[in-house]
């Protein structure tokens, strides 16, 4: 199924296969949304490593027990030629000019990938 222009639901699907609710895949649908403009804007793929969660597979990645990937409104994203800081600014200038919606930005260098969730209110931290 296609989200949009150049993201499926299956680059979203929790990785231990439980499916999304129908509330899910909303959340899902609109940060599919944003990823698109974020795309657009840098005219390069986005390559999700990881989006929903159930609870049971958040919990055995040690995921915080309030993640936004639950509710599937997260998505961990990494972009070839950009920094997990780079990819950040670039989502907070989006997010500024009101392309994007607000929400959280983690920033992983260690694991080189940024953490975008649509959640409605401001929130950063560097993992």
């Amino acid at each position: 199924m296609k989200l949009t222009k150049n993201f499926k639901r299956s680059e979203f699907e929790c990785k231990d296969g439980t499916p999304m609710t129908e509330n899910q895949l909303k959340n899902i649908q609109e940060l599919a949304k944003n990823l698109q403009v974020l795309r657009d804007a840098l005219d390069k793929p986005i390559n999700i490593t990881n989006a929903y969660r159930s609870r049971s597979h958040n919990q055995a990645i040690g995921g915080s027990k309030f993640s936004q990937h639950v509710l599937g409104k997260a998505a961990d994203i990494y972009v070839e030629g950009y920094t997990p800081k780079e990819l950040a600014k670039v989502i907070e200038g989006l997010i500024k000019d009101e392309k994007m919606s607000e929400g959280g930005i983690g920033i992983y260098s260690n694991n080189n990938f940024v953490h975008y969730d649509i959640r409605g209110t401001k929130a950063r931290w560097n993992g």
